[in-house]
């Protein structure tokens, strides 16, 4: 099933498996050439490359397997009558394929990225795998939830695009936490992505201590979400498989 998802993505398009490099590559380019004309240093750094694709991926890779894991029912549609396969697998083919492609894609635009500025950078490995780990999770939790909510209600693939959007802006990739108003912080502090970028930015700055990240908050809301879709799927699969 890995293969077919694979073959099906990635396979059909000219540049296959170059697009998944280059679409977050010229998204981040964009925001970093953008913002260089407005003011004169990133809130981090002096790369606004580097400061941007730190906040861009993790969310990119949460959104993404939101989205995917919650469209595997539908993809995998004809497959699922048979009795050797279950919903189980179409979500963890869509999972297992999405967190690969998402890491090699992090790996390859990062390191690209430190390697060409010229500056030391100490990097905090630790705090970048817990990033990313924290991405994948949150992005399951969420894709288990969007798969009763896809099947069940088609307009909610319409909402959670349309949600997606300000959600951007409230994740902390293009800005900090900290130069947030306080009140402003404490509404902020209940979007587990923006623990994720906060994490992921402790990684890459070692002056940055992201002190209000909780991995144990964002370990819960996946948790949380993943548990509701995997029950809820129990409940509903057959019903969305005959919609």
């Amino acid at each position: 099933m890995i293969l077919r998802e694979m073959a099906t993505r990635y396979g059909r398009s000219p540049g296959g498996y170059a697009w998944a490099v280059l679409e977050p590559l010229g998204g981040i380019a964009v925001l970093g050439f953008g913002f260089s004309l407005l003011v004169r240093t990133p809130p981090l750094g002096t790369s606004f490359l580097l400061f941007f694709a730190t906040g861009f991926l993790p969310f990119g890779m949460y959104n993404n397997l939101g989205s995917a894991v919650g469209r595997c029912i539908n993809f995998s549609r004809a497959l699922l009558f048979y009795p050797a396969v279950t919903w189980v697998d179409a979500v963890l083919a869509r999972f297992i394929l999405g967190v690969l492609t998402e890491t090699l894609v992090i790996i390859i635009i990062l390191t690209g990225l430190v390697l060409t500025i010229d500056s030391r950078i100490i990097l905090d490995v630790g705090a970048i795998v817990q990033s990313i780990c924290l991405a994948a999770a949150v992005g399951l939790g969420v894709g288990l939830l969007n798969c009763v909510l896809f099947g069940l209600f088609n307009i909610w693939m319409q909402i959670w695009s349309i949600l997606m959007r300000p959600m951007f802006l409230i994740s902390g990739v293009l800005f900090l936490y900290e130069s947030m108003p306080r009140a402003l912080q404490d509404i902020l502090w209940y979007n587990p992505i923006m623990h994720v970028t906060g994490l992921m930015r402790r990684g890459f700055y070692s002056s940055y201590e992201a002190s209000y990240v909780s991995i144990s908050y964002v370990l819960l809301f996946a948790g949380v979400c993943g548990f509701l879709g995997v029950v809820l799927m129990g409940r509903y699969h057959r019903v969305i498989l005959n919609r």
